[in-house]
């Protein structure tokens, strides 16, 4: 398996899942106290882009900042 099938792997795993994104990017928010959560946004952000589309995306709700 290449790179490729792998990645068209996880772009169907994605699709029909989308809201994994988001539940990864709450559980590392947790696990951090929240201190990296403009990266994770990044990141979701992402990997939405990647499994085709802002499917899922929420809005601006969580514009606090970091916990600290």
């Amino acid at each position: 398996m290449d790179f490729k099938d792998l990645a068209n792997k996880a772009k169907q795993a994605l699709g029909k899942n989308p809201s994994v994104i988001d539940k990864a990017g709450d559980f590392i928010d947790g696990k951090t106290g929240g201190k990296y959560s403009a990266q994770v946004d990044k990141a979701q952000d992402a990997a939405k882009k990647f499994a085709g589309g802002q499917q899922g995306q929420q809005g601006p709700q969580d514009q606090q900042g970091p916990q600290q």
